[in-house]
């Protein structure tokens, strides 16, 4: 089983969390706040609505900033105002479909927004540790199906995946260069593909299920057969919060690390994980298949290796990728019968945290 966070680590820590106005930097804040860290938010204003951010409220915010990372001085500003312990950077243009249709856009929030950042950051006096959240896409795919380690070359087919590759090496030549001789340790974290409640972001695969459910149509699938690295989003802010206490402590004995499922565990198709999650919330099978040879590419499977961070934090999955397919289930089947969002999310970081 898994470590969790220590609470009394965190208890008291500032911490800048940019993109927290998504999907998972709302969890994030949440469960932050409830370990006891002070969280200043910076991030644009959600995307979608319902949003999970307008859902939960301002619960586990001390400041709240909607702006662009690319806004170099406001961003410096917020910072020098926060003067945080620990710097979580999640904010992002997080779609790979939407990266073709924007990919300068693409570009420059995910590279020059985090660049802009570790700028910033540079001046900052308390800082001891700064995460930079990239993705499972950062690796160049030869469609293998291998599960990838940390070590093996960086890429990207599509604008999204080259982008945060881009800014994986934006990282660490900020590290290399200037947060060495300061003392900051600064790491970068590649997370799987993350399911759970409160996610409504477009071409994604639970919210797409959610509102075809809503809306009563019949669900599109664009590749059944793909497969990723399914995990929780729990487990993967765990994965987070745990870098996060290594590199404040100096104990980090990696700059990169993988969170994602075992690779032992069976990969599940899309497909696969749609009529699970459709069964969960009681909808019967309503997908079809709507592959076609003229969308834009997508890899067909992807794995990561998580064993480095094993090793260097006894991070691993708490939760099978079936269980966490159940938990993102429940929580749209219970909110949309009406049940509080931001309820659901605490009770399902209290029975995370219990180990239930």
């Amino acid at each position: 089983m898994s470590r969790l966070p220590d609470q009394r680590f965190w208890a008291g820590k500032r911490v800048f969390l940019t993109g927290h106005t998504g999907f998972k930097g709302t969890w994030a804040r949440v469960w932050l706040s409830r370990l006891g860290a002070e969280v200043t938010g910076y991030a644009l204003a959600p995307a979608t609505a319902p949003s999970l951010h307008a859902l939960a409220g301002p619960s586990g915010l001390s400041t709240d900033t909607i702006a662009d990372v690319r806004d170099g001085a406001r961003l410096a500003n917020a910072l020098t105002e926060c003067n945080p312990d620990i710097i979580l950077h999640m904010a992002a243009q997080p779609l790979v479909r939407r990266s073709y249709l924007e990919p300068v856009d693409t570009f420059d929030v995910n590279v020059m927004g985090t660049i802009r950042l570790l700028e910033a950051a540079r001046r900052l006096e308390a800082l001891k540790a700064l995460l930079v959240v990239t993705t499972d896409k950062v690796y160049s795919n030869d469609e293998s199906g291998r599960h990838f380690v940390e070590t093996d070359r960086l890429g990207g087919h599509d604008p999204y995946s080259g982008s945060k590759a881009a800014a994986e090496i934006a990282t660490a030549t900020y590290r290399d260069s200037f947060f060495h001789t300061k003392g900051v340790h600064v790491g970068t974290a590649r997370g799987g593909n993350v399911l759970g409640g409160g996610d409504f972001s477009e071409d994604r695969l639970v919210p797409d299920i959610v509102r075809a459910a809503i809306d009563g149509k019949i669900l599109d699938i664009r590749s059944p057969l793909a497969t990723r690295p399914w995990q929780h989003v729990l487990d993967c802010l765990n994965g987070y919060f745990l870098f996060c206490e290594a590199l404040y402590d100096g104990t980090a004995s990696a700059d990169a690390l993988n969170f994602g499922p075992s690779p032992d565990e069976a990969q599940i198709p899309v497909g696969a994980v749609a009529s699970s999650v459709q069964a969960a919330m009681g909808l019967g099978h309503n997908w079809q298949d709507t592959s076609t040879s003229d969308k834009p590419r997508e890899m067909h499977a992807l794995g990561l290796d998580p064993a480095e961070a094993y090793r260097c934090l006894s991070w691993q999955a708490r939760l099978s990728q079936a269980e966490a397919i159940e938990w993102a289930a429940r929580w749209y089947d219970q909110w949309r019968r009406g049940e509080d969002a931001l309820s659901l999310v605490t009770a399902q970081i209290d029975a995370f945290t219990k180990g239930s």
